[in-house]
């Protein structure tokens, strides 16, 4: 598997390369033209345990990979690190099905790619005698997601940065709390746009160079890189095995699923497992308020030229979607040159327009919608009257939007992707309408129980236990700080 960038075919490297450097040199993403040529047999993967089908999927998208280390990789990803060992388990909402995501060490999606990464950043270091710095951007999941992963990991150390005051208490303590000797977190004053760009920025920036010329090599754990995708693609792959071995649906039979998503990372795992074979009918995009995703996939016009809106689901408060890079480039045939002259314009002018011949190449694909903060709440409270399940406000957005769009005779599979505990306000007052005149001092502990006595649940332990943690993460900068930040952490704080 030799990949390339999106913006040109030239930048090659394989899957180890590309998972140390993240991003390319010239902006784009790592991409590889045989992904198509790829194909899973579902019938050889049918009996096969999560860990299993990882890395048989491991195997054939980073082949440079020896069996012993993938072996190894998986077996320390992903055993005593989640409450089940089905990693991702599938259960009914109603007549559909929420593939659980949440069950890993920081309650969150993105333990499934970031239990991982590190691993396969591991491996891929051994013996080369290099240090690495992550640093990182988080609209809230990211961000704990990484640290937790690479916290005391040999020769690599993790900076995340995140947008101040515009996360949930229960994601900022989960991060203001994390130990490690090795890790650093800090807040920027703007949103979690601009912690993304600033980060994209330092790639090319005079700090990266100091850094280099020192042995100290940046890449990211953002899902920009592929070694965070690749994981992703897994657990579409395990869902529709289950929805086989349920007797819900029979091998070939096609599958709906509605992916929240603002980042477009989670969405795009499915679009690669559609590509290697799995029998995908519509992807279907769930957005908030920051709805750029729903307005360029029924239009063809990507613009970021908006308000930009705080809800209450703030790991999507997201106006620029990364991945739609790699999407794009492989529903137009693998064309650099249109990708890079659509990435010169979104740079550029903040916006960008495909042809119809493409969009309706996309949207024969994908299919999207949005729901605001007013809706999101509606559809927890309908979830947990309608079905008894207590869903979080990401998966929310996606259960409006996929009761909306699914196809009608097609089983569909929401994406789940956090802990309903770690947006206990919101999610308390949604299900039982009903606010505190009084909330000032009321953090989100007072709501975790509150929600646990209302609902007769329990809130994971990782989360009920960080009301005694200390804070230890206190650092704020402006965004044009963030490159002598990360050299002051790399040198005279020894963050390695």
């Amino acid at each position: 598997m030799i990949y390339h960038s999106t913006r040109n075919k030239k930048e090659k490297a394989d899957s180890k390369e590309a998972i140390l450097k993240g991003l390319c040199d010239d902006g784009g993403l790592f991409v590889s033209d045989r992904l198509r040529e790829v194909s899973l047999d579902l019938n050889e993967i049918s009996g096969l345990s999560y860990k299993e089908t990882a890395k048989k999927i491991f195997s054939l998208l980073l082949d440079d990979y020896t069996e012993e280390e993938l072996t190894a990789a998986v077996e320390s990803a992903y055993t005593g690190s989640f409450d089940t060992e089905s990693i991702t388990p599938l259960s009914s909402i109603g007549d559909d099905f929420l593939l659980e995501l949440y069950h890993g060490p920081t309650c969150a999606f993105k333990d499934v790619a970031l239990q991982m990464l590190p691993q396969l950043m591991s491996k891929a270091l051994k013996g080369s005698g290099k240090k690495i710095l992550i640093v990182t951007a988080t609209s809230g999941d990211t961000g704990k997601a990484a640290l937790e992963g690479f916290r005391d990991v040999d020769d690599i150390g993790i900076i995340v940065f995140y947008p101040y005051k515009k996360v949930s208490d229960i994601q900022y303590l989960q991060m203001a709390t994390q130990e490690g000797k090795n890790v650093e977190v800090c807040a920027i004053n703007g949103n979690f746009d601009d912690a993304q760009s600033g980060v994209k920025r330092l790639f090319s920036s005079d700090a990266c160079k100091k850094l280099s010329a020192s042995g100290i090599s940046l890449s990211s754990a953002n899902s920009i890189n592929i070694g965070r995708l690749v994981p992703q693609t897994v657990y579409y792959f395990e869902s529709y095995k289950r929805l086989c071995h349920e007797n819900i649906i029979k091998p070939g039979d096609e599958v709906d699923f509605c992916v929240p998503t603002g980042n477009f990372g989670d969405v795009l795992a499915g679009y690669y497992a559609k590509l290697m074979g799995l029998p995908v009918h519509s992807l279907i995009v769930a957005s908030n308020e920051n709805k750029v995703l729903t307005d360029f996939l029924t239009t063809g016009v990507y613009d970021r030229n908006r308000e930009f809106r705080k809800t209450i689901s703030p790991s999507m408060d997201i106006l620029i979607s990364s991945n739609l890079e790699r999407m794009l480039y492989y529903i137009s045939g693998g064309d650099c040159d249109l990708i890079s002259e659509l990435m010169r314009s979104l740079s550029e002018t903040g916006r960008y327009e495909i042809s119809p011949e493409l969009l309706s190449k996309v949207q024969e694909i994908f299919k999207s919608g949005y729901a605001n903060d007013r809706e999101t709440k509606e559809a927890i409270r309908r979830a947990y009257n309608d079905t008894g399940r207590l869903i979080d406000p990401h998966t929310a957005v996606g259960y409006k939007v996929m009761r909306e769009n699914k196809t009608e005779g097609i089983p569909c599979v929401l994406l789940s992707t956090a802990s309903p505990y770690k947006f206990c306000k919101d999610v308390y007052e949604a299900i039982f309408d009903e606010k505190e005149k009084d909330s000032a001092g009321k953090d989100g502990f007072y709501y975790m129980e509150k929600l646990s006595e209302g609902t007769g649940t329990a809130a994971p332990e990782s989360l009920r236990s960080l009301k005694s943690k200390p804070v230890i993460r206190k650092d704020l900068i402006d965004i044009e700080d963030m490159g002598g930040y990360i050299l002051k952490k790399a040198h005279e704080d020894m963050i390695f």
